[in-house]
């Protein structure tokens, strides 16, 4: 069932935004700390903002901001904290977001019209391929979205492919959550194990963490490496603990939807003004229906690009295309502009490459110098030659590679504190 704003014309979607950002701003400089502050320091009447386009008459928030104030963000008495999510901070130390009773039914109703978004239905079983412990919102989320939609549920967590095979063979879901790069693993686990796969129960898998399209939408290297050989259905996603809210592909593979009742979106420079229409730039959000800790104009340091045309599915939501790369991960080298996913889309295109990381330092001279550690099936000097002629064919230079272990990069890659696989490590003396 799709919310009704969803489908509604671009006039009625901006005319409801706006309503609720008025909601909102009374809100905040009523109950949060930081706001409160921080529009009475810059002498802004928050009644002088009236439409969408005022926006930019409000300051930013940055990560910063929120790691540096945590606690001035919560608007709500501590005792009214269901339960606390934690994100990392780009200071070190990670940042906590409290969730009231409303605010979790909120990430439930997100997390419903978003697996609804990609097909999952009433009766569907699904299989979560990620943790749902250590203060992390997003498992928590999917189960809450599931629940309410009177889904089945098998946690299952991260890792471990004769366990999911297990699983799948004996509960026989329809759909699973995981990063796409792991289906590579259950794959080749099902081929070593003599499991037909493509006889399973499986229909289609939720993709978090690594994107699945190129900017025109066309597959990347890795979901045409599964689908390939698994006759599956991948939905790309987008998200963060900070919106407490998901971009979701529909059945047509044309960029995450947005919930206008959720969340009001911008793409900024690096002036904080918006982005021409079909230019990337900084996605900016403002969360609607936030109870504990609402943000204004948060900017994510994700670089991406919005596409405005209705969808064939019947919304007419804006979709948020790929990730472009992250703003804090933007790489210069020899005159040419980087982001890693690019640089992952070069390697993920050989088989022989089994794990990789990307490292990033300062040279002597002061600019940015990338270093390739790969481990692969079978060493060579050729394969190598091969490996470098294809980045300067892709991204027009060509980054140090050296051969290394499984057993050296897997341990960094499969941090147990982290959430997700860490294949980006930036050294860098400056902050970007």
């Amino acid at each position: 069932m799709i919310p009704k704003i969803e489908t509604a014309t671009t006039e009625e979607i901006k005319s409801f935004q706006e309503q609720k950002l008025l909601e909102l701003l009374s809100y905040v400089n009523q109950n949060s700390p930081y706001y409160k502050r921080l529009f009475a320091k810059k002498n802004i009447n928050i009644k002088s903002i009236k439409k969408l386009e005022d926006l930019q008459l409000l300051p930013i928030t940055s990560k910063e901001d929120l790691q540096k104030y945590n606690d001035d963000f919560l608007c709500v008495p501590v005792n009214k904290i269901i339960d606390y999510a934690t994100t990392s901070g780009t200071l070190g130390e990670p940042v906590t977001f409290g969730l009231t009773d409303n605010d979790l039914e909120r990430l439930a109703y997100n997390e419903a019209i978003s697996f609804d978004c990609a097909g999952i239905k009433e009766g569907d079983v699904v299989q979560m391929m990620t943790t749902i412990d250590r203060r992390f919102m997003a498992g928590l989320a999917y189960f809450l979205g599931l629940r309410k939609m009177k889904v089945g549920v098998i946690r299952v967590g991260a890792g471990i492919p004769e366990l999911q095979w297990d699983s799948i063979l004996k509960y026989k879901p329809t759909h699973l959550i995981t990063v796409p790069s792991f289906l590579l693993k259950l794959i080749e686990y099902a081929e070593n194990n003599n499991i037909d796969y493509n006889k399973s129960s499986i229909k289609g898998a939720i993709c978090i963490g690594e994107s699945l399209r190129n900017q025109d939408f066309s597959m990347s290297i890795l979901s045409k490496k599964i689908t390939d050989k698994w006759n599956i259905k991948l939905f790309s996603t987008y998200a963060s603990t900070e919106m407490s809210t998901a971009f979701t592909e529909c059945e047509h593979s044309v960029g995450g939807h947005h919930h206008p009742e959720l969340i009001i979106i911008e793409v900024l420079d690096e002036h904080n003004k918006p982005v021409k229409n079909g230019e990337s730039g900084e996605l900016t959000f403002t969360t609607i229906g936030v109870e504990a800790m609402p943000l204004v104009r948060f900017k994510t340091g994700d670089i991406v690009q919005l596409h405005a045309e209705s969808c064939a599915c019947g919304r007419n939501t804006l979709r948020v295309g790929p990730v472009i790369g992250r703003k804090q991960q933007m790489i210069k080298y020899k005159g040419t502009t980087l982001y890693p996913p690019a640089m992952n889309d070069v390697l993920t295109h050989f088989e022989n490459i089994e794990s990789h990381i990307i490292e990033i330092s300062t040279n002597d001279l002061g600019t940015d110098e990338i270093l390739i550690k790969i481990a692969v099936k079978n060493k060579s000097e050729a394969f190598l030659q091969e490996l470098k002629d294809h980045f300067r064919a892709k991204l027009r230079v060509t980054p140090k590679i050296e051969f290394t272990t499984k057993e050296i990069l897997n341990p960094l890659i499969f941090n147990p504190m982290s959430r997700k696989p860490i294949t980006f490590f930036d050294k860098r003396k400056n902050d970007y």
